[in-house]
């Protein structure tokens, strides 16, 4: 079995005064400084850089959110590909490479030149837009081309004459303004000097002692504290992780070393989370991430002295044992009921409940939920609730659990595509097998008295925490989660339990490789099905028997029938009354109001719109939304100058969402609806609309009105801020302020690569 540590370690982990005091003197060591952009530069790049070029999606690979990402260069193939049939060689930054020389050989190519700083080509792209600004007025000409997954030109050195005389008009930013004449100065400047870095601050000693509590943490010695180490994790992994209440800046990720607390960290690149560290001792470490916030993937998780007492109580305290500590082979480190089944399950429960928007966000966050067929997996807005992890349920019961895990197992990636799917059929009967297991269990419970099938069923969140009850909105593309019940009452809600919670998370974060193949994107897209409909089955059950058939096949029009059965019917059943007391003919939207009025922070205050203005968008459906864009901000402009910003979220209606490849058959445009919110949501603005508040009511007259693309486009004509505007980048600027302003922990860079050019 794999242990973590050699035995002699036992020492250092058991002395922590010893343990400060090695690293207070060994932790930060010169060769192992980290660069950064100096502090007059940082900002313009981020706000007209990184706010295209960064993550998994960033054009050409050429990830700005780092200064280690510019000196890494750009890469003709693309981190997101649906056609590729092999599994590639991942290419994370600050991961998979550590030196200009392994990217080089990974097949990355410089952005500067340090013989000649003049003749890089981040240099020559802005010059070429400061020399070939974009016309002022209008739309941009049809040649450029802003659709999620574009060609992109990506010239390398040898390519950059070509390109300048074939694409004059596509200078950098890219589709957008061109910096003002201080920032274009600076910036030129900064790279013709060439583009010299800043070393990032020592650690404090606060942070050091606050590094080496939580490390020591992280490294017990017991098998029991290493188990729940690894489970960990295997959640936190992409987590933002900080220290509130502390003077300690920034965030840290929870990572794998080869070297421990007290050294500088070596780490360990492995493609999962679960994959094998090697035969050599390992030691989890908390490494300062020198990336900037991006809004689109920051989750920030507080650590501190509450959260690990906590952990503790969960993990340590209760009386159980652990013997030996799980493999890492294959058929073991996908299947979380099997590698962590010596761990209490609602220990398991209870921790990512604790923080379950952030556990969500894994999926809404990760690298999974990007792009049409990623997405269409769900519906537009839903609300989700949670099963209480004090109630007797099938979920919850060890014993189940252990029966039930082979038939719980998630897909298994193989090199190839072609293997992949033939084990398709496999994971479907397994997936049934399940579900007649838990029906049996659930009635086999009820003719016992012993489950009652009311809302004492859902988690209240303890009375106090907020993460209880939370909404989903998908944006077409890409998606956002944010707590309370926001909005109108959705078409569709699920309850999660335990064990569906665990297996979103191994299947759509720590199981989803970006790099997979076609295959393997494709397989995690149709299990995603499956769960989905058991989320959704939870709910139905809660409604009384004569309106769930009703309800699952409104939600399921012109779905198969073999499908519709995994909702509800032959694979999925349970045949006794709701002990809820309904008083309305709509028991969906009386039971999911009640919920909204029961739970802590249900009610999403933060989101109430207090504009009277905006109502008639809030209580219509229609084709006229269609029209809409699935996210646009809008700034009302006041004569006090007050802040006051607003989300329109566009959701579309339809049939059933299925069938991966036949979104446009199953589309509704008549029901589409608008939600309004007041603050920020979402992370890639398709639209900015600056409205004067005494302009409000025409401007809502005139969305509800939208009857064509002429009709948006004079819209947009009147309101919007298109990407060629002289003032764009004021306005985008004045968002994020808006948003740091009023959202300080999680506020970061919006992703400008998806705003329209319509």
């Amino acid at each position: 079995m794999q242990t973590h540590r050699p035995r002699n370690s036992i020492f250092l982990f058991t002395r922590p005064s010893l343990l400060l005091c090695v690293c207070a003197f060994l932790w930060w060591l010169p060769a192992h400084a980290e660069l950064d952009y100096p502090a007059h530069i940082k900002p313009l790049v981020e706000q007209r850089c990184m706010v295209c070029h960064g993550c998994y999606d960033a054009p050409c690979q050429l990830k700005l959110d780092a200064f280690r990402g510019l000196a890494r260069g750009a890469h003709k193939d693309k981190v997101y590909s649906g056609t590729r049939l092999r599994t590639a060689a991942p290419t994370r930054l600050l991961v998979d490479g550590q030196n200009d020389e392994q990217w080089r050989a990974k097949g990355f190519y410089p952005v500067l030149d340090t013989d000649d700083p003049a003749a890089g080509q981040m240099l020559r792209l802005l010059q070429l837009k400061a020399d070939h600004p974009l016309p002022a007025e209008g739309l941009l000409p049809d040649s450029f081309d802003f659709g999620l997954d574009r060609d992109q030109q990506c010239p390398k050195p040898d390519q950059m004459d070509r390109y300048v005389a074939e694409r004059p008009l596509w200078g950098m930013p890219y589709g957008l303004p061109g910096l003002n004449s201080d920032e274009q100065e600076h910036l030129v400047k900064w790279l013709q000097e060439g583009a010299p870095s800043v070393a990032v601050p020592a650690p404090g000693s606060q942070e050091q002692a606050e590094l080496a509590r939580w490390e020591a943490f992280f490294n017990g010695v017991t098998l029991k504290q290493q188990l729940m180490a690894r489970y960990m994790y295997e959640h936190l992994y992409i987590a933002a992780l900080h220290f509130p209440g502390t003077d300690i800046p920034g965030y840290f990720a929870l990572v794998r070393s080869s070297t421990p607390p007290g050294q500088p960290i070596r780490l360990i690149a492995t493609r999962r989370p679960y994959d094998s560290p090697g035969d050599k001792p390992f030691w989890y470490r908390l490494q300062r991430q020198s990336l900037s916030v991006l809004t689109k993937r920051h989750m920030p998780y507080a650590l501190d002295p509450a959260r690990m007492q906590r952990w503790r109580e969960l993990f340590i305290e209760p009386d159980y044992a652990v013997t030996e500590l799980p493999d890492y082979d294959r058929a073991t480190v996908n299947n979380p009921f099997k590698a962590f089944a010596a761990l209490p399950v609602q220990a398991r429960y209870r921790f990512m409940l604790d923080e379950a928007q952030y556990t969500i966000m894994g999926y809404i966050k990760g690298p999974v939920c990007r792009g049409q067929v990623a997405l269409n997996v769900i519906d537009d807005h839903f609300w989700v609730v949670f099963v209480d992890p004090d109630i007797e349920d099938p979920e919850q019961d060890n014993a189940f659990l252990t029966v039930e895990r082979d038939n719980m197992r998630l897909p298994v990636t193989d090199k190839s595509a072609l293997t992949t799917m033939v084990h398709w059929r496999q994971y479907a009967r397994s997936q049934r097998r399940y579900l007649e297991a838990k029906s049996d269990y659930l009635e086999a419970l009820s003719d016992k008295g012993q489950f009652k099938l009311d809302t004492g069923l859902i988690w209240d969140g303890d009375g106090h925490n907020e993460n209880a009850a939370l909404t989903i909105f998908r944006h077409f593309d890409s998606a956002s989660v944010h707590k309370g019940m926001v909005g109108q009452v959705p078409k569709t809600a699920w309850v999660i339990s335990y064990s569906l919670l665990e297996r979103i998370h191994y299947l759509l974060v720590a199981g989803f490789d970006v790099f997979g193949h076609a295959g393997h994107q494709l397989e995690t897209r149709l299990y995603m099905d499956f769960l989905r409909m058991e989320g959704e089955y939870n709910f139905l059950i809660l409604l009384p028997e004569k309106d769930r058939l009703e309800l699952r096949d409104f939600w399921y029009r012109d779905a198969p029938e073999h499908t519709k059965n995994y909702v509800l019917g032959r694979r999925a059943w349970f045949n006794r009354e709701t002990d809820v007391e309904y008083a309305t003919e709509d028991p969906k939207s009386e039971l999911l109001l009640r919920l909204r009025s029961s739970i802590p922070g249900a009610d999403a205050q933060r989101y109430q719109v207090d504009e009277p203005a905006f109502t008639p968008l809030q209580n219509s459906a229609g084709v006229a939304f269609s029209y809409m864009p699935d996210i646009a901000f809008v700034d009302v402009l006041t004569a006090d100058s007050s802040d006051r910003v607003y989300t329109l979220i566009r959701n579309i209606g339809h049939s059933n969402i299925t069938d991966p490849f036949r979104e446009n058959k199953q589309r509704l445009p008549e029901e589409d609806y608008l939600t309004v919110v007041r603050g920020f949501v979402g992370y890639y603005p398709n639209v900015f609309f600056q409205v004067n508040e005494l302009e409000l009511p025409r401007f809502v007259a005139a969305v509800a009105g939208l009857s064509s693309e002429a009709d948006f486009s004079a819209l947009m004509a009147r309101y919007g801020v298109r990407r060629n505007a002289s003032y764009f980048w004021h306005v985008s600027d004045r968002m994020h302020r808006v948003y740091r302003e009023r959202q300080p922990l999680e506020a970061g860079l919006f992703d400008l690569n998806r705003y329209q050019n319509r």
